[in-house]
């Protein structure tokens, strides 16, 4: 590694004139290494000074040189992932900061949102209802301050990332390579869940399919038995609804996010969409 070996000729400049100590020699060698500033962006870390990497002494006699990732690059990792979903530029634009609150009911999320910050543990977030109402912006405020608290998230658009999904199901390497992810982080931002894009013979959202549901069910449930993971859902869909779509995957959201989850009515005059239109 170049800049360590950078590293390494400025502490041996500055060691060669004292007496020789190997536990002071390697430590020289290590603080050279992370005091130089590096070129990662997206985040400031003043560990590693964006390097992603930090150098500490270990080993049996003190001075093995061991280089372990900094506590910065799940953050990175994580704003990374966001950017490549398309939600990048919203991080900064859905900011809790940013969302109106003019209306009463506006007022209420926004509190919530803030009390949530600092009440999640073994409790999810759901909010639906009324399309261009302010779900997304919310929801990706909530998980863009819980990066910033250092946590690992996920960015699932359920339409998209659920239709990749299906595709490979009967592939079990590809299929558990796209839903373990999902299972696994810390911070999961579901958006538009159970979207289908369609209407029924009477002008009705469509059902999700059962495929669909199963997959909801399986990611659902097994972030369910996780008290340490926190799940975030935006959807057309109520709480109500869910359960009736199918009540094993609406009962475990509705345990999860008792506390909080909200319905946003069915209003035209609160699509902002249209109002910008």
């Amino acid at each position: 590694m170049e800049i360590f070996r950078q590293a390494a000729h400025t502490a041996d400049a500055t060691t060669a004139c004292s007496r020789f100590d190997p536990v002071r020699y390697a430590q020289s060698r290590c603080d050279a290494y992370n005091a130089m500033a590096g070129h990662l962006a997206g985040e400031n870390c003043p560990i590693c000074r964006n390097k992603g990497r930090v150098v500490y002494l270990g080993g049996a006699d003190g001075t093995e040189e061991i280089t372990r990732e900094c506590s910065c690059m799940a953050a990175r990792e994580s704003r990374r992932r966001m950017e490549t979903s398309g939600l990048g530029g919203s991080l900064e634009t859905c900011a809790i900061q940013s969302y109106q609150a003019a209306e009463e009911w506006q007022r209420k999320i926004l509190a919530a949102a803030h009390a949530y910050l600092d009440d999640h543990d073994g409790k999810w977030w759901y909010i639906g209802g009324q399309v261009g109402a302010g779900k997304t912006h919310i929801c990706t405020a909530i998980t863009g301050e819980l990066l910033r608290q250092g946590k690992e998230a996920r960015y699932m658009l359920w339409k998209d990332e659920a239709t990749e999904i299906k595709a490979v199901v009967n592939d079990g390497a590809a299929y558990r390579r796209k839903t373990e992810p999902l299972k696994e982080a810390p911070v999961l931002y579901i958006d538009d869940f159970w979207k289908t894009g369609g209407k029924d013979e009477r002008g009705r959202k469509k059902y999700p399919t059962p495929a669909e549901i199963n997959l909801a069910f399986e990611i659902i449930n097994s972030r369910y038995n996780r008290r340490d993971l926190i799940t975030i859902l935006s959807s057309e869909w109520t709480v109500s609804e869910l359960m009736d779509i199918d009540p094993a995957t609406g009962s475990r959201i509705y345990q999860r996010t008792k506390d909080y989850h909200f319905t946003i009515g069915q209003n035209p005059a609160r699509n902002w969409r249209m109002r910008e239109g």
